[in-house]
């Protein structure tokens, strides 16, 4: 039996906004372009968008040969988790998008695989070039498209290795596309995730951290063979290879994506909130912040489970988020807030007063703990053995980690290698999203820290 390779992907400039699909019917051994196909499609979210790609180039392989074996290639977690069976399908502009993609060809000829963005690029100039046609009052064009020929010249990249090599360094060093100014999972423009930034740049998704692509840096595709060298030569001396040089081959990492819980009514007035106090529920305004987190996570789709603190905001806030992902949440004690003993709900202000040595002495040290509390050296050590739990649980999938400002800050300086004192250098607002993405040889890749895009 014949097999055909399909490559789709959509775009949204606003999610909900100005919406394309593109699709692409592949011969699996030459790699050649039998079909295109791309549409402008109006006012729509990325998630339409994506599947109105699926569906036409599955259409568009049922026209080439309505008997083949189709293996589906996307870089959508959300399609290809739900067109797969794994993830539940509840939102009512999926479903008959769902259910007319599963008509195309019987389910036991088709297969669906994700695959990181930068390997995705054909599918993704299509739906880009067809989003610039309706940006004029267009639509796509075959003859004016330049899809292949870009396609065709990122692919002459060697054997599978080099293949691979050069994907991810691409992912790791790229920068937008002129065209590709979409935020959601799907616009595929290529855009690498910019690590420690309060905001992401126009066009950036850096939540949509694929999950077997490298740490972030100037490494480019010809620089790859060379990036390899130094990391065998590093490891031959003896030195631990850091950075992408060090993770280029390492397979998917465990990607965690931070997120501080929504406020309390503690939060907007600075006061002292950790496990040892009266554990207070969010407030309106968290459970507001609870819900445009959950609508931003839903629209990327790269979630695929959900752990929280046993604190009531955390567990609130996952809850929110879980039925909006049709997830269940998983309770891990390790990642529980600092106990600040007597300091829990006074102002910093307060305890200066009331507390002035302690307060200077956990100011000067980390191994130093709040009046009857517990010191960050402690949290340090649970952090850490919880984080290492976690990733050999997690390895190759993307997790979202509910959490508090204490834990989140202590795993952004473990992976950096950063002193102590950096957790007093770092803001971290309520309902921000952070990224941590941790490789197999024990190397790290801060992706994101402090993103409160989604709260404006």
């Amino acid at each position: 039996m014949r097999e055909l390779i399909v490559e789709a992907d959509g775009g949204s400039r606003g999610n909900p906004g100005p919406a394309g699909y593109g699709a692409v019917v592949l011969d699996p051994v030459s790699g050649e372009p039998l079909v295109e196909a791309a549409e402008y499609i109006g006012v729509a979210t990325n998630n339409v968008a994506e599947y109105k790609g699926l569906v036409a180039g599955l259409k568009a392989a049922r026209e080439l040969a309505p008997d083949a074996t189709i293996r589906v290639r996307m870089d959508s977690k959300l399609v290809v988790e739900q067109m797969s069976g794994r993830w539940k399908i509840k939102h009512p502009d999926m479903k008959p998008l769902a259910a007319e993609a599963a008509r195309i060809f019987p389910p036991s000829q088709v297969t669906y695989e994700w695959i990181p963005r930068e390997l995705n690029k054909h599918a993704d100039r299509l739906a880009n070039e067809a989003m610039d046609a309706g940006r004029h009052g267009k639509q796509w064009q075959p003859s004016t498209s330049a899809a292949a020929l870009d396609a065709g010249a990122a692919r002459v990249v060697g054997d599978a290795a080099a293949g691979a090599a050069k994907a991810r360094a691409a992912l790791a060093g790229a920068t937008p596309s002129a065209t590709g100014t979409s935020t959601g999972t799907g616009t595929g423009t290529g855009t690498a995730p910019e690590p420690l930034s309060a905001e992401p740049a126009a066009g950036q998704d850096p939540l949509a951290v694929a999950p077997d692509t490298a740490p972030a840096s100037s490494a480019t595709a010809s620089s790859a063979p060379a990036a390899a060298a130094a990391s065998r030569t590093a490891t031959a001396a003896g030195t631990p290879p850091v950075g992408w040089a060090a993770t280029a081959d390492l397979g998917a990492p465990a990607t965690f994506v931070l997120l501080r819980h929504g406020e309390t009514a503690l939060t907007p007035e600075k006061r002292f909130s950790g496990s040892g106090g009266s554990d207070p529920d969010l407030s309106p305004v968290g459970r507001r912040q609870a819900d445009a987190v959950a609508a931003v996570l839903a629209a990327r789709g790269t979630i695929q489970e959900i752990v929280s603190s046993p604190l009531a905001r955390c567990r609130q806030t996952a809850a929110t988020i879980a039925a909006r992902l049709g997830l269940d949440v998983r309770i891990e004690d390790g990642l529980r807030e600092t106990d600040f003993g007597a300091w829990e709900g006074l102002t910093f202000a307060e305890v200066r007063e009331r507390y002035p040595d302690d307060l200077d002495a956990w100011l000067a040290s980390p191994k130093a703990a709040p009046t009857g509390g517990e010191s960050f050296a402690a949290v340090a050590r649970r952090v850490g053995a919880t984080r290492d739990q976690l990733t050999a649980r997690h390895a190759g999938r993307t997790v979202l980690l509910v959490t508090h400002v204490t834990p989140i800050k202590t795993l952004v300086r473990l992976a950096l290698g950063a002193p102590p004192e950096s957790l007093f250098r770092m803001e971290l607002s309520a309902a921000s999203l952070s990224a941590v993405a941790y490789y197999k040889d024990g190397n790290a890749s801060v992706r994101l820290l402090n993103d409160t895009s989604h709260l404006r």
